[in-house]
C-alpha cells in the first residue's frame, strides 16, 4: 500500500491520536497548501479547485479532537480527493 493510500486509511479510521503533523502531511501531499489566519487558526487551500478548509491548530497538545478529524473527512470527501 502506498504511503498516501496508508494516511488516508489511518485519517477514515478516525483515531483519537491522530496528530496535527500527520494531518499537515496528508494535506499536503493531496496538494493544499497551508496558509496561517492569525493564532492558531490555519487555513488549507487548493490552487486548483479554490477550495478552502479553516482549522484551529490544536494546542498545547497536537492530538486533533474528533469533531475536527470529522470535519477533515467530510471536507475531503466533498472535495472528492478521498472515498
Amino acid at each position: 500500500m502506498a504511503k498516501l493510500q496508508k494516511a488516508v486509511a489511518r485519517l477514515l479510521a478516525k483515531p483519537v491520536d491522530y496528530t496535527w503533523d500527520e494531518l499537515l502531511s496528508l494535506m499536503i501531499a493531496l496538494g493544499y497548501e497551508v496558509r496561517t489566519s492569525g493564532g492558531s487558526g490555519r487555513k488549507f487551500f487548493d490552487p486548483a479547485t479554490k477550495a478552502l478548509f479553516f482549522l484551529h491548530e490544536p494546542h498545547p497538545s497536537k492530538i486533533l479532537k474528533a469533531y475536527q478529524v470529522r470535519a477533515v473527512i467530510q471536507f475531503l470527501r466533498r472535495e472528492r480527493k478521498i472515498p
